[in-house]
């Protein structure tokens, strides 16, 4: 169970390190890394913003991914296959609440025709 705790752990602290300069807003509109939808790599006034909002969603999601999957491996008698779903479902489930929100979030912003 070590190797899942620092599997669970390690991906957690990616996707925190991935959101930063998301959040900062250092990353220019482009095919591969980002909220990369045509609404946003159609328009940087739109890219910026959004990708703050995705990114702050997405640092919440890396914490509470390797937070969890350190606490619960400190819990006694939890098996194998309980720890590894509760820890993927924190991750998976985090990532569909952020991709919702961020959806949901891009609406506000007008079309452009």
């Amino acid at each position: 169970m070590l190797l899942l705790m620092l599997m669970y752990t390690i991906s957690g602290g990616i996707l925190t390190a991935l959101s930063i300069p998301l959040i900062l807003g250092k990353i220019r509109p482009n095919p591969w890394y980002g909220f990369r939808v045509k609404k946003t790599l159609n328009d940087p006034a739109i890219w910026y913003p959004a990708n703050a909002y995705a990114g702050k969603r997405l640092f919440v999601v890396g914490l509470a991914g390797s937070l969890i999957a350190v606490v619960l491996y400190f819990v006694p008698n939890v098996d194998i296959d309980t720890y590894a779903s509760a820890c993927a479902g924190v991750i998976v489930g985090g990532l569909i609440v952020t991709v919702t929100q961020s959806v949901l979030y891009l609406r506000r912003f007008p079309s452009k025709p």
